[in-house]
């Protein structure tokens, strides 16, 4: 590079970290907001929030950044850069002119309300009132349409929001991956139903104290790598993940005294995303793709740890004796293979943080099927209960009996983060994809999980995936890692072997 290049790489290189730095303090904010600050503050606060998200958008439109990634998108300039610096290049460019369209006032505006939203969003929850929740849902959809506008529409107005959780990803391309999938689930889920094999379950119906839930979920957290001294768990109402910086990335739980398996899977399950962001390159800090490749591949991550690695039996033929240390009195009975069983129950539910894994896929496409409605088709918020109980008793064949048991259990729309659900059914197709090649190259694959000895396991999906952060693109990464495209009916063939086996169900049916 020449050196007057140099020069202003260093200076570009400046301007990425100080916007790495307002980013770091946002995510601060809103992680306490969500985990334990005074309720009274909490308007404050967001208003904080709005302020410096205000100016970092500001900073990432600003006529410098434009200059930068100006020239440094030139051809003569780009040949001078490494692959990871064209893609720093290439994604800043991307979100300035994306933003740029946007008036500043009208984001910070947004950012604001989308705070206060969560915190609303809460307490609607823990009340099952809707009605309050409803206003601030309907200013946030309202606020996507018009940015939807400023941004302009691509294909359909909800491709636009899933191209911003999944680069490149089209209403098309899920419709034709999702019916792939839906076409031998369905058939799955109504064999399971008539199988006369059925999981014993019981046990897990009684009281589990939330204090040993709590530090089990952190002896969970120690063997799959999680570092403490680069991270922390603690409580919010719905478990999530925020990486701050690789050397700071904060996980919660939520500990429900009826529901054991809640807590165990949710620590799995965010312990698999903190696992990503802990991993990303340290050349990487301080820039844009200092994150997942996309949510797909991020739930691609966490869904692999929670469900193919921790609902597996040879796990828990390994950490299941230090549950019942935890837990003798419910669980002194039982083994093994029982537990293993239970918590591989298949049957519609209404929560989809706690479905089983066959099924989950429906819940998505639900949601997935609710967004469309809403923003190709003018589906209204106040409509949003009915159409939602109406698609569980269609896919599920059950209604939720309150709304805090259907339509107000997550926490995504509050927050405006409409587009991101499909990312889940992604990373389940991800996930299996990714194993069936981590299999392969790891033959001992099911010893070393028996034998409670992951590292080789991470270590493969840091080489392969971490490291990368977000210099890749998901179809990129799933491309090298497994040499073929996305393909869903990896997670077909892996449910269906699984289940068969659980439920005894014949090849040939």
């Amino acid at each position: 590079m020449e050196q007057h290049l140099e020069r202003e790489w260093e200076l570009f290189s400046g301007l990425l970290a100080k916007i790495s730095g307002y980013r770091e303090a946002i995510g601060l904010l809103q992680w306490d907001l969500r985990t334990g600050a005074p309720r009274k503050g909490a308007d404050v606060r967001a208003r904080t929030i709005g302020t410096l998200a205000g100016e970092l958008f500001r900073l990432e439109t600003s006529d410098e950044m434009g200059r930068y990634t100006d020239l440094f998108s030139r051809p003569a300039s780009s040949a001078t850069l490494t692959k990871v610096q064209r893609k720093i290049v290439e994604d800043c460019r991307k979100e300035y002119e994306r933003s740029r369209s946007l008036p500043p006032e009208r984001y910070e505006a947004y950012t604001v309300l989308a705070m206060q939203s969560e915190t609303a969003w809460e307490e609607a929850k823990a009340n099952d009132d809707y009605a309050s929740f409803e206003p601030f849902l309907q200013q946030i959809v309202a606020f996507k349409q018009e940015f939807i506008d400023y941004w302009g529409v691509k294909n359909t107005r909800y491709d636009t929001l899933l191209d911003m959780y999944e680069p490149g990803l089209t209403t098309t391309k899920v419709d034709e991956v999702f019916g792939r999938l839906r076409s031998r689930l369905v058939p799955l889920v109504q064999r399971i139903a008539s199988s006369a094999n059925k999981p014993k379950t019981d046990f897990l119906d009684g009281l589990f104290d939330k204090e040993q839930q709590e530090k089990f979920g952190v002896y969970l957290l120690e063997q799959i790598g999680f570092d403490f001294e680069a991270g922390r768990a603690d409580e919010s109402v719905h478990p999530f993940a925020t990486g701050l910086n690789p050397g700071d990335v904060r996980i919660t739980n939520h500990y429900l005294a009826d529901n054991l398996i809640s807590s165990i899977f949710s620590a799995l399950h965010e312990g698999g995303h903190a696992l990503y962001e802990q991993n990303i390159a340290q050349e990487l800090v301080g820039t844009p793709i200092a994150q997942g490749a996309s949510m797909g591949i991020h739930e691609s991550q966490s869904r692999l740890w929670e469900n193919m690695i921790g609902r597996s039996l040879p796990f828990w033929k390994r950490h299941f004796g230090k549950l019942q240390q935890h837990f003798p009195e419910q669980l002194a009975r039982v083994t093994p293979e029982q537990f293993y069983l239970a918590v591989n129950k298949v049957e519609n539910s209404l929560i989809r943080t706690e479905a089983d894994e066959v099924t989950y896929n429906l819940h998505i496409i639900i949601r997935y099927e609710i967004e469309k409605q809403i923003f190709n088709e003018g589906l209204s918020v106040q409509d949003l209960p009915a159409v939602w109980n109406a698609k569980y008793q269609e896919y599920l064949g059950i209604t939720p009996p309150s709304h805090a048991l259907g339509v107000l259990q997550d926490v995504h729309w509050s927050g405006g983060d409409f587009g991101y659900f499909a990312s889940y059914s992604l990373g389940n197709m991800y996930a299996a994809q990714m194993m069936n090649t981590l299999r392969r190259e790891l033959p001992d694959f099911e010893e070393l999980i028996a034998a409670g000895n992951l590292l080789p396991i991470r270590d493969w999906l840091k080489e392969k995936i971490y490291v990368y952060g977000m210099s890749e693109t998901p179809s990129e990464i799933i491309e090298r890692v497994t040499g073929e495209p996305l393909n869903p009916d990896y997670l077909a063939d892996y449910l269906e072997a699984k289940y068969r086996e659980i439920y005894h169900l014949e090849a040939s049916e």
